[in-house]
């Protein structure tokens, strides 16, 4: 048999398409060609695969091999290919005699050794595989990942002459068992919410936004603990699900990080320096990859020192924002991540620290604030200035809330939610949000009051709206009354600030 026909699978973005390698061998003078628009790891394939199979004890054809990785039209990188090359060329050279490899996918890299190592991306690759009825083969040095999806037959081999063996019936190889990590490894927090001192305003917005997945502005001079609340933003939100889970361990699978057995229910807390660019933020490059708000999909995004970030790439967020995804667009394709974040920032209210210091004019703090867009703010829900800490304050030993006490209401709050809409009400459209928010006389009054008095635009207007029915939410009240208006109102600080600066 001079033919054979092996499958394995490429990795784009998200999606992992599967991709036919076809080998042909032909008499002729010795020549190795790997054809269906292969990237220069592909074809540096040619080397590993003639080393492995040599050093596998297997002898590597002297004649024409013709390798072919179909569509012809998809970008392939990566070594991934190579187990794949590798049985086929041993197929058709009819060393492994005559098998069936159409239920069978190879997932590896190889070493010239011949042992199989590992690749990234692998996550896609399995989840794209789930009820095809296909086996697989991977590397040992995968098992953790691959652990972590049910429903795939997976065979784990560390080097191309123990998976051979498998193949032709030699030894066989045992089948990994993945267990429900789920239910197996409950979330365990090294930060608790109790250790903040003071600042009850601030707790309770971020309990707010744990509950209604708001989007969260810390205003306050430094050390008054803006990013101590933000790190443990991940604390009181409820448990990622299993589904959520394994999205977020496939992103992470792309830029080759594995996700801890332990932290496999925790929520991603994702922290860029202000230094970052907009790619890195945003993902991108020539072959696009995740960036930062994509990796804290279903988790929480923070942005500290806020104003020393870029213009430009704080507005590239304004899309993501809306969407909860992003499109990355180039000539040769476009590639899709999901960006369902949660975002924390946080800034100092004056170019000198504080405001109120007298050290800086309203003006040169007005230019200052400027660097954040008026269609950046619009897409925060609540906005918190938080106060210096009194000593007597730090040095207090008043009984502080854990973190699991804060996550009971979210919970709660949540199911709520879920059972009258179907979604959080941050995600909720102007046509639902006028179903579950129906005000009296006394409330719209109040609202139109405020709304020329801060000069709400209408987004501003609605997520108003929004942060008071999670707030009746969290109070299990089944309508929005003045109250809870009045409360979502109390977390504009930034366009108070705003407003008093251009006053003066």
């Amino acid at each position: 048999m001079s033919f054979a026909c092996v499958y394995s699978r490429a990795q784009v973005a998200m999606d992992a398409p599967l991709v036919t390698i076809e080998i042909h061998i032909t008499s002729g003078l010795p020549k190795f060609t790997i054809v269906g628009l292969p990237e220069t790891s592909v074809k540096e394939a040619k080397d590993r695969v003639r080393s492995a199979i040599i050093n596998s004890q297997f002898k590597f054809p002297q004649e024409r091999i013709t390798v072919n990785l179909a569509p012809a039209d998809l970008p392939k990188e990566g070594g991934r290919f190579d187990l794949a090359i590798a049985i086929g060329i041993l197929v058709a050279s009819n060393q492994l005699g005559q098998l069936d490899l159409n239920k069978h996918e190879f997932y590896g890299e190889l070493s010239l050794s011949g042992e199989i190592r590992p690749i990234h991306g692998l996550l896609a690759s399995l989840i794209a595989n789930i009820n095809s009825n296909k086996q697989i083969y991977i590397s040992g040095h995968n098992a953790n990942e691959a652990g972590l999806v049910s429903h795939c037959q997976i065979k784990l081999a560390t080097s191309l002459n123990e998976l051979c063996q498998d193949l032709t019936g030699q030894q066989a190889l045992n089948f990994l068992v993945a267990e429900p990590q789920a239910e197996k490894a409950m979330p365990h927090y090294l930060i608790d919410m109790a250790e903040v001192k003071g600042q009850g305003q601030a707790k309770r917005a971020l309990e707010i936004a744990a509950a209604g997945k708001h989007n969260v502005m810390f205003l306050g001079p430094p050390g008054t603990g803006k990013s101590m609340l933000a790190a443990r933003m991940a604390t009181i939100m409820p448990p990622l699900t299993e589904s959520e889970a394994l999205e977020t361990a496939t992103l992470y699978s792309i830029i080759g990080k594995s996700v801890v057995q332990q932290q496999w229910q925790i929520r991603p807390f994702r922290s860029p320096h202000h230094t970052c660019s907009a790619v890195a933020l945003v993902g991108g490059s020539s072959n696009p990859k995740p960036g930062e708000i994509s990796l804290a999909h279903n988790g929480v995004l923070f942005l500290d020192e806020l104003t020393e970030f870029e213009r430009k790439v704080l507005d590239s967020l304004r899309e993501p924002l809306e969407t909860r995804k992003v499109t990355i667009s180039r000539a040769a394709r476009q590639s899709e991540f999901p960006a369902n974040f949660q975002l924390i920032c946080a800034l100092n209210p004056s170019p000198t620290g504080c405001h109120r210091d007298n050290r800086a004019s309203p003006e040169q703090i007005l230019k200052y604030l400027s660097r954040v867009s008026g269609p950046f703010l619009d897409r925060i829900d609540l906005q918190v200035e938080l106060p210096k800490l009194k000593t007597h304050e730090l040095q207090s030993n008043q009984f502080e809330e854990s973190s699991e006490q804060i996550r009971e209401r979210v919970v709660n709050a949540q199911k709520l939610q879920y059972q009258r809409q179907g979604k959080l009400n941050a995600l909720l459209s102007n046509r639902e949000l006028e179903k579950v928010v129906q005000l009296d006389n006394e409330s719209m009054m109040f609202m139109a009051l405020v709304t020329e008095k801060l000069d709400l635009s209408p987004r501003s207007y609605h997520r108003v709206l929004k942060v008071a029915r999670t707030i009746a939410d969290l109070a299990g009240k089944q309508t929005v009354d003045l109250m809870h208006i009045k409360e979502a109102i109390s977390y504009r600080a930034f366009e108070r600030l705003i407003n008093t600066l251009t006053r003066v």
